[in-house]
């Protein structure tokens, strides 16, 4: 694994425990964790569970040893290690988004498409698929239990940079995250919204802005170069519309990811703050007894969840990553496709361009 910070600690408590609850071909060996500070990346090694540490990823990307490389530094980063572990022959998992610009991501995806055939695999890590509600919101779209999709509504809300006087991060720097709240959390959104719909958003209207232009910062005030928040308006492929939002402003709102669908035979919504709950609208069921009914999305026959506790005790954030973990692995044994694939997370990169066009250009509508 390269880089050891948030997504690091999430992706390390997921390969530790796939194993242990899931039937997957091959147990994993957490054999090296890489980072630019050889002291710090020492002390996460042992805290995480790492057997050794380096401070050279090229290094880790060439050890016959390592057989799976999973990324989680910041963008900036992603294809440069990601095409050279692929070109080594190692099976590659991505943090999102994929990459800071649509050339780089095509750049992966060709990376990908070559190793694949050599039987070598890839995946970009959009968690959220493996939320077992989102999960059943899929199911029950496929199904058809909603109809003919109408209405999609996406939005992300955090509120961890309201504060003007937060100090300068990675994330706020152009070079390094690609974008700000647009694609740190609106590619979620983005490619949850696919996921569930089975469509792909086709053309958008766009608008960004930062609110807080600098930043304090260790050689005094820094400028922001990312939005702080982003909205735009999408046509998906089969005919329904959308309405999306990503911010890190909103007050009160610490991960508020969430989405609702409306079709012509029913409806769906879904908060990740209530992750365990899904709330469905059969609008073909008599108006006495209609209405949005709340399912706990805890039953062994739901997605993922029988691997897990009996039903009604609940999973966390944390368990998201194991299911992507387990779904990459069985997909390595069996020769199946990895989803969701480099070439997925090319097609937000897409969504992504085109709301930054759009909203630079006065909003005016884009083709994805």
């Amino acid at each position: 694994m390269v880089g050891h910070a948030f997504m690091g600690a999430v992706h390390s408590q997921a390969w530790r425990s796939v194993a242990r609850f899931f039937d997957v071909p091959y147990r994993p060996r957490m054999v090296v964790l890489g980072g630019r500070d050889a002291g710090r990346a020492a002390q996460a090694a042992e805290r995480m569970g790492w057997e050794e540490a380096s401070t050279d990823w090229r290094e880790i990307v060439e050890r016959d040893d390592v057989d799976l490389v999973d990324i989680c530094t910041p963008g900036d980063s992603h294809a440069e290690i990601a095409i050279a572990a692929l070109e080594a022959g190692k099976h590659v998992l991505c943090e999102k988004p994929l990459a800071n610009t649509v050339e780089e991501a095509e750049r992966m995806v060709a990376a990908a498409e070559r190793a694949r055939e050599r039987g070598v695999y890839s995946m970009v890590a959009f968690n959220y698929r493996r939320v077992p509600a989102l999960a059943l919101a899929k199911r029950l779209v496929a199904e058809g239990r909603l109809g003919e999709l109408r209405h999609v509504r996406a939005v992300y809300l955090q509120d961890w940079l309201a504060d003007a006087d937060t100090p300068m991060t990675w994330r706020l720097r152009k070079e390094q995250a690609g974008s700000g709240a647009l694609g740190d959390i609106g590619a979620h959104i983005i490619d949850a919204a696919q996921f569930v719909t089975g469509q792909t958003i086709t053309g958008v209207s766009g608008l960004t802005e930062t609110f807080v232009r600098q930043r304090p910062s260790d050689g005094g005030m820094e400028n922001v170069t990312v939005d702080d928040c982003a909205m735009f308006l999408g046509r998906f492929s089969d005919g329904a519309v959308g309405s999306f939002e990503a911010t890190r402003y909103a007050l009160g709102r610490k991960n508020a990811m969430r989405l609702e669908v409306n079709g012509s035979k029913g409806s769906l919504a879904f908060d990740f703050e209530s992750m365990n709950e899904l709330w469905f609208h059969d609008g073909e069921e008599a108006p006495e007894t209609g209405g949005f009914r709340r399912i706990v999305v805890t039953e062994p026959t739901h997605p993922y969840v029988g691997a897990w506790w009996p039903p009604g005790h609940v999973l966390g954030y944390e368990h998201t990553f194991t299911h992507e973990i387990a779904d990459l692995l069985t997909a390595i044994g069996t020769g199946e496709q990895v989803e969701p694939s480099f070439a997925d997370g090319l097609r937000v990169q897409r969504v992504l361009e085109a709301v930054e066009n759009s909203a630079k250009n006065g909003s005016v509508y884009r083709q994805v």
